[in-house]
């Protein structure tokens, strides 16, 4: 087996058995993003050197007998909207270049702590605005399991890289499904924690109320280290829980209680997906969980309210990139106005900018009521819809992504189609429960075997369980890729 294609786990033992050290195996891996990146363009930037030195810091605590932290040596990518100390941070924008990260996001430094080495920032939507990865000011990301086709977004490049055995396992943020949709467009596990449950200091605010960081990674065991790894309060996250971190533990299908939500398979889902997705409910079912079908009954408005909610958060946080304190600056200009309006101009791509207009509409004097004070409503009521449904049952499962990975331009032109992509992920958000994708299957498409997501969902602050249960999901399904 080539080195770089081992999971988190078979790399930690790897290394305590002494096969390889921390060293070979990152330069295995800057080897592969040396000969292949160019055509997948997971990197906006490799750190080469740092990612080495961290590597013999590994190396010296192992041949000195000491203790090794839980991913001691394990190289991973982190997306370019999470600050890494001493690396440039552009979220995939040019209005933050050229800009370099003065400390480390409380979730890197807790990589660093266990003993993880960074490889390098991955290519993202500008701003985390996107779910294909097209919207980077930096170009494009393609799947390494059909290049011809995107990764999804706007965790694309950290998505790209795990599955393109880049990175053993890589950080994302979710907003809307940013970590879920590419996770199930490549054909690796993405998990959205709980909010809260993870810091979010040193994430660049795209909507704070929605905003959450997790891992993405090859299976759902190196997920749960990862997660492990950075979960839990931060006192420099006021949103932050202070409930404990538990440790997954191993759960049986016998007697578990699957919810199905009904408005999961209703028009514009691909019926392929729909056939791949109730094929895997089938099995766990026959495996002893019961099925059951359930209604989150707003589940129709999420994708509306969310579309309120984001926008107006968007054009909050985004007013501090002005040019003045850090990143791109336009040309003197005759009024402070006039330089604000020509730096946020030509900083801004087209979706971001769409997105500080909707936001700022929503906000005004008229519209706050009709808008964004319903859309709140909403979200209040597609909360307790999961309420209710965990009432009666341990998790939801459905589609993660009503599509499989679709060609690069397809949906480009068409915002309302692109937005579409969010329907099942959304609420989630919204709601602020934790959810998990894992491949379920595939759909053959152009010669190619694509990846099909199946959505875990699990109840507030379970982690745990949802965990367990998609670890023993993913034996039933064995090995999709």
């Amino acid at each position: 087996m080539r080195i770089e294609a081992l999971t988190v786990a078979g790399a930690v033992e790897g290394l305590r058995r002494k096969d390889f050290s921390a060293v070979e195996l990152t330069n295995a891996y800057l080897a592969a993003i040396s000969r292949r990146d160019h055509e997948i363009h997971s990197y906006l930037f490799v750190a080469e050197e740092i990612a080495r030195a961290s590597a013999k810091i590994v190396d010296r605590g192992i041949a000195e007998g000491l203790p090794l932290p839980a991913l001691a040596g394990i190289p991973m990518a982190v997306k370019d909207n999470i600050l890494v100390k001493d690396l440039p941070l552009t979220s995939g924008s040019r209005i933050l270049e050229p800009y370099i990260a003065s400390y480390d996001a409380t979730v890197v430094a807790r990589l660093k702590t266990a003993g993880a080495v960074i490889l390098g920032k991955t290519n993202l939507d500008e701003f985390a605005m996107g779910s294909s990865t097209e919207n980077s000011a930096f170009g494009p990301t393609q799947n390494p399991r059909d290049t011809s086709r995107v990764p999804g977004g706007s965790s694309g490049g950290s998505a790209a890289a795990v599955a393109g055995d880049l990175a053993l396992a890589a950080l994302g943020s979710d907003t809307g499904g940013s970590i879920r949709q590419p996770a199930a467009f490549t054909g690796v596990v993405g998990m959205k924690p709980t909010y809260g449950r993870v810091s979010r200091h040193g994430l660049v605010a795209m909507a704070s109320s929605l905003d959450q960081i997790g891992p993405l990674a090859k299976n759902v065991e190196d997920t749960a280290l990862v997660y492990q790894a950075v979960a839990g309060h931060d006192r420099y996250d006021a949103t932050s829980s202070e409930k404990p971190v538990e440790t997954p533990s191993p759960v049986s299908l016998a007697g578990l209680r699957i919810g199905v939500p009904k408005e999961y398979f209703g028009q514009g889902l691909d019926p392929r997906l729909s056939d791949t997705v109730r094929a895997a409910l089938k099995k766990f079912e026959t495996a002893g969980a019961r099925v059951a079908e359930i209604s989150l009954p707003h589940a129709a408005e999420a994708l509306a309210a969310y579309y309120i909610v984001m926008p107006a958060e968007v054009s909050a946080n985004l007013a501090r990139f002005d040019g003045l304190r850090y990143g791109f600056a336009s040309a003197p200009s005759k009024t402070i106005l006039d330089f604000y309006k020509d730096t946020r101009d030509r900083g801004f791509g087209a979706e971001p900018k769409r997105r500080i207009m909707m936001g700022t509409y929503v906000l005004s004097h008229g519209y706050y009521d009709a808008y964004y004070l319903k859309a709140q409503k909403v979200r209040r009521l597609i909360r307790r819809d999961f309420e209710d449904a965990f009432k009666d049952v341990d998790v939801l499962m459905g589609p993660t992504t009503p599509s499989v990975a679709f060609p690069f331009g397809a949906k480009s032109s068409d915002p309302l189609a692109m937005y579409l992509e969010d329907i099942y992920t959304v609420a989630v958000n919204l709601s602020g429960v934790p959810a998990l994708s894992l491949p379920c299957g595939t759909v053959a498409e152009a010669g190619r075997a694509l990846p099909v997501g199946l959505q875990i969902i699990g109840s507030w602050f379970d982690e745990a369980r949802l965990l367990g249960v998609s670890k023993v999901c993913e034996s039933v399904l064995g090995k999709i890729f």
